[in-house]
């Protein structure tokens, strides 16, 4: 293969693998799914919750992938096109770092409590307009996925765009020592996975890691909208950073966010940049979604991107699946208008959507909210649902419907005449909900990605498309 991701010596070298029954001198792709293969794909067989990819191997090499990593003894190397290695995330994992090793791309990495999937997507977008780029897919931000997009990065890569993510102290810490990114963005620090966490200090500290990883002289670039932005300041500082920088709304802010529209469907701000200030504008609405923009931005110019180029792709983004897209289904004058938040939801997020969707007018006919629980929230659960009932009087929904046991807590403090349904589940309600709709309508799906609403999305997308 000329254009091989890595070749056979390669990825023996890398991984200390020892192959077995191979013929193909090198691999295109790399997959964790045997459903979902690349061209001349390498199968990685690592284990997750519900599944270990050793038992999917024969499958993957049924379905054309040209060898499996394995971890060794796994599996009768009898017939089979394997590399094996002591362990096979372990070797993902030395792929990945082999790949850091040899780009000279310009590397960033986003990490933060809400909006870091939307940020990374705006960067991406950015970086992807000033050459190649390479950057994270979906919510690849664990322990498996930031190896995983480390080892597909081509050589040939400009930009290197990766998400880092969370859910105890301890996780970030290794996965920026593998991305070493030269600019840091933390979108913002709030309640979230606080069933892990005794705090949100405690949260922002875990955040903060992200900055042990960064190159020497590199960037760190901080939301100021939250309390905890001196934390992480600190922590920054102790890391040893070259430059730190602070944006934001908050007139502590270095890099100031300011006259602010967000009227309609689309939004415009002033924003402070290194280099002088800037007008930004979007074709989404909502504050947040200029925050994330603003911050996307910032990482772009330190990255080297110019700025004019930074605006312009802004101009064309689009919010993500599953994270503020809207969609209008149907033909025109008989369209129902979807705000797609169904993939995450806890406090700060929840009230961000609220407030946009407080906004948006149907085309002609009732505003409904679908909301779900926020999970992992620990004991603070039931005190966090319930603090949502302001916020959600105020967008003014027409229909109410709750989903999940959390809810209960909103349900009851905003009284049951104020809610059109309750259920444990989104299965339960999904008919229902579909049935009820009828063009001309707006309807807000908001809740945890655990929750599963985007089957009331793809029912939604069905019905009225």
């Amino acid at each position: 293969m000329t254009d091989a991701l890595y070749t056979l010596d390669e990825l023996l070298a890398a991984t200390g693998g020892r192959a077995v029954g191979l013929t193909e001198p090198g691999i295109g792709s790399i997959s964790i799914d045997s459903r979902e293969l690349g061209p001349h794909a390498l199968f990685v067989a690592i284990k997750g919750d519900r599944f270990d990819g050793h038992d999917f191997v024969d499958q993957a090499l049924a379905n054309g992938a040209v060898a499996a990593l394995v971890s060794a003894g796994r599996l009768d190397e009898t017939g089979r096109r394997l590399i094996a290695v002591p362990d096979a995330l372990e070797g993902l994992a030395a792929l990945g770092r082999a790949a850091r090793a040899r780009t000279s791309a310009r590397i960033a990495a986003v990490t933060g409590s809400v909006g870091k999937t939307t940020t990374k997507e705006a960067l991406r977008t950015i970086c992807a307009a000033a050459g190649s780029t390479h950057a994270s897919i979906k919510s690849f931000n664990n322990h498996w996925g930031v190896p995983l997009m480390l080892a597909r990065m081509p050589r040939a890569t400009e930009f290197g765009v990766f998400e880092i993510g969370m859910s105890a102290p301890g996780e970030i810490t290794p996965l920026t020592a593998m991305v070493r990114p030269h600019v840091a963005l933390v979108t913002t620090v709030a309640p979230a996975h606080l069933e892990f966490f005794n705090s949100v200090a405690e949260i922002a500290a875990a955040k903060a890691e992200i900055f042990t990883g960064i190159e020497p002289g590199g960037t760190a670039i901080v939301n100021a909208d939250h309390e905890h932005v001196d934390l992480l300041l600190d922590h920054a500082r102790q890391a040893g950073v070259g430059e730190v920088l602070t944006y934001g709304f908050s007139p502590r802010a270095q890099l100031r966010i300011t006259d602010v529209d967000t009227s309609g469907s689309a939004s415009r701000a002033n924003v402070d940049l290194p280099s002088g200030c800037v007008t930004l504008a979007l074709n989404l609405a909502g504050r947040h979604m200029l925050a994330n923009a603003a911050g996307a931005l910032i990482v772009a110019e330190r990255l080297g991107v110019p700025v004019d180029l930074a605006l312009a792709a802004l101009g064309r983004f689009e919010a993500p699946e599953g994270r503020g897209a809207v969609v209008r289904l149907g033909r025109d004058g008989e369209q129902l208008l979807l705000v797609d938040e169904s993939y995450n939801a806890n406090p700060a997020s929840m009230r961000a959507a609220l407030e946009v969707f407080a906004g948006q007018s149907a085309p002609r006919g009732r505003r409904v909210l679908v909301l779900g629980d926020m999970l992992e929230l620990g004991a603070t659960s039931p005190d966090l649902h319930a603090a949502l009932a302001p916020a959600v009087t105020a967008a003014g929904a027409d229909l109410v419907f709750l989903v999940g046991p959390h809810m209960a807590a909103l349900r009851d403090a905003l009284g049951s005449a104020a809610v059109a349904g309750h259920a444990q589940s989104s299965d339960a309600l999904v008919d229902v909900i579909v049935k009820i709709l009828a063009p001309g309508d707006a309807v807000m799906v908001k809740g945890s990605n655990g929750v599963r609403l985007g089957k009331l999305v793809t029912a939604l997308r069905e019905r009225f498309a």
